[in-house]
């Protein structure tokens, strides 16, 4: 989802006449982006764009690895999407939002920051508030940077660049919230980090990587993949105490389809122009950075005589 993900247990939940409160998780995000809805139905703030994407989606073979999309409905004079809440799935189930791709901005961003140059005080302290030592001498004098430059800097920061993904956030089935994953770059600190995710559980991991190979699988066949910028998406891990585990992809806020005949592979490196997105690439170290986590196999002893 456009930078947020799932809630749980929000203060003051605003529910549809006739809904039952039941419990969410906000990692990442803005907590009045979303309602929850009748029947296990989950309602975002509604975005024109990530319509187009799901009713595509709905009948694209990437359906299976998508919530499923319900329309869009109104309340108190908001438009929402409405979509499968997929956390009904599941029994206090752990979840984790992987960012994929090589970055988290689309072009165009880039170019109208470029066009409208404008110093940001918000992005200045965000960057000062994880690194004081980031900023220039200028960019300190001035307590201000540019959008693009923030972009770049914080892609740089994390996995995305180094890996083609980003963990966001996770939650424990305990109830214990990380979202300090920021400077988590390193092979050996991503896969540490979902060591601990899954609670170095080998029949976690074999299910998440079943259902990853599946969705590799099903994107590099895909003609919606093919022929879409994929940036900002997010993938949702959720896994419970009974085995159940699953993947889906969310949030296509910044999902742009493209110009006619082209389209990606998202593997190749990313060069401005090229609309390359990393996503495929992310997904590829996932898989190997997960695989790398099983235990080694067993080596058969010799036969007993």
């Amino acid at each position: 989802m456009q930078n947020d993900t799932w809630m749980t247990q929000p203060s003051s939940p605003l529910l549809l006449p006739g809904t039952e409160p039941q419990p969410w998780l906000q990692l990442v995000g803005h907590a009045e982006s979303f309602q929850v809805g009748e029947n296990g139905r989950l309602l975002k703030r509604h975005c024109e764009g990530e319509e187009r994407c799901f009713r595509r989606l709905m009948e694209d073979r990437l359906s299976a690895f998508v919530p499923s999309f319900h329309g869009v409905v109104q309340h108190e004079g908001q438009d929402y999407t409405m979509m499968d809440n997929l956390l009904t799935r599941f029994h206090a189930p752990a979840i984790m939002d992987c960012k994929m791709g090589t970055r988290t901005y689309q072009e165009e961003e880039l170019r109208l920051a470029r066009e409208r140059p404008k110093l940001r005080q918000d992005m200045y302290e965000k960057m000062v508030a994880v690194d004081p030592g980031a900023p220039t001498a200028q960019e300190g004098a001035q307590r201000g940077v540019l959008k693009t430059r923030y972009m770049q800097w914080r892609e740089s920061l994390s996995s995305t660049t180094t890996q083609g993904f980003r963990i966001e956030g996770v939650r424990k089935a305990n109830g214990e919230c990380r979202t300090n994953f920021k400077r988590t770059k390193s092979r050996e600190q991503v896969g540490e980090a979902l060591r601990d995710f899954v609670d170095h559980d080998p029949r976690t991991v074999r299910g998440y990587l079943s259902r990853l190979k599946q969705l590799r699988h099903t994107l590099e066949a895909s003609q919606f993949f093919r022929t879409h910028e994929v940036v900002g998406s997010s993938l949702l891990f959720l896994h419970d105490a009974a085995g159940r585990s699953g993947v889906w992809m969310i949030d296509f806020g910044k999902t742009s389809p493209l110009p006619p005949p082209l389209t990606l592979d998202h593997r190749t490196p990313w060069v401005e122009g090229n609309r390359e997105d990393g996503y495929l690439w992310g997904l590829d170290n996932l898989i190997a950075i997960l695989t790398d986590s099983l235990p080694p196999a067993r080596t058969p002893g010799p036969p007993e005589p």
